[in-house]
């Protein structure tokens, strides 16, 4: 609430969710005790938790967009070795319009290419790289001002580009990937990153940002970014709280809600899903969108 995610507490705050859940234990047990001040505190504990989470499992009210509708995909392949094929049959399943790729391997491109890819989705801006740096967009429709952006963190690059899909304005696509807060010394860096991401331009173009925020809604810097006109598609679908990066690679950790599409608030959000993906230690983020008509 007061953006007091620093030093260790960035990665505690991920876990807002859980927390949540639990506060109602303690007020349990004060009301049972009898103990009316540690229930008052309690329950005021209980009503900030849940009252800043309980609202993304919540669908919220959309624009009158009245165009074209896009569907999204944002998966990150964890170092390349994610399975290639469910990927594509994800795409082939859903329809997609547009994939937003992170750890994005040669090897990878390659094999993707291999199965189908380049015929689902033929304009890409691409840039795969050994480990964990490389980025790529995918997309149904033509692709212009596109490039790669690299983050001072880790290193990341991004891949964006302007979609032109019929019978809506241009949209500006990036695939998103800022540096992890793995460790206290790193959690600069991560800021920086964040800070670094293109802003909603309210007034301009339609902009979208999909991929790995590194980051959940309880983060300031991510709360900072969407306050400049986007708005994260699954809390808007009620979807908000749902997992997307954690256990799938057999850590014991519980899910966490850091991959995300963030839209501009001129973008009716449909709705959202997440699928998994063998191989990566995230989950897909898979969002319906309507686009204003243009």
């Amino acid at each position: 609430m007061v953006g007091s995610d620093r030093g260790p507490l960035v990665q505690a705050v991920a876990f807002t969710p859980y927390v949540a859940a639990g506060s109602l234990l303690p007020l349990g047990l004060a009301l049972a005790l009898r103990r009316r001040a540690a229930a008052v505190v309690a329950a005021a504990a209980a009503l900030a938790l849940i009252g800043a989470v309980a609202p993304r499992a919540v669908a919220g009210a959309q624009p009158a967009a009245d165009g074209p509708t896009l569907r999204l995909l944002t998966a990150n392949l964890l170092l390349g070795g994610a399975e290639p094929g469910r990927l594509v049959d994800l795409v082939r399943r859903h329809r997609v319009d547009v994939l937003a790729v992170q750890e994005f391997t040669p090897d990878i491109a390659t094999e993707l290419d291999r199965l189908g890819l380049a015929d689902l989705l033929p304009y890409r801006m691409l840039n795969p790289e050994p480990g964990a740096t490389g980025s790529g967009l995918y997309a149904r429709f033509p692709l212009a001002e596109s490039g790669i952006r690299r983050n001072q963190g880790f290193a990341f690059t991004q891949a964006y580009g302007t979609l032109a899909v019929p019978g809506a304005p241009p949209v500006r696509v990036e695939s998103v990937h800022p540096a992890s807060p793995y460790a206290v010394r790193v959690v600069p860096e991560w800021r920086t990153d964040l800070r670094g991401q293109p802003p909603a331009t309210p007034q301009g173009q339609l902009s979208i940002l999909a991929g790995d925020f590194n980051a959940t809604l309880d983060h300031a810097p991510l709360r900072d970014l969407i306050a400049t006109g986007y708005v994260d598609a699954a809390d808007s679908a009620g979807a908000g709280l749902a997992g997307t990066w954690g256990p799938y690679d057999s850590d014991l950790i519980p899910p966490v809600t850091i991959d995300h599409v963030l839209v501009d608030r001129r973008i009716a959000v449909r709705s959202v899903a997440v699928h998994p993906l063998p191989g990566s230690d995230h989950r897909t983020v898979f969002a319906e969108l309507r686009l204003p008509a243009g």
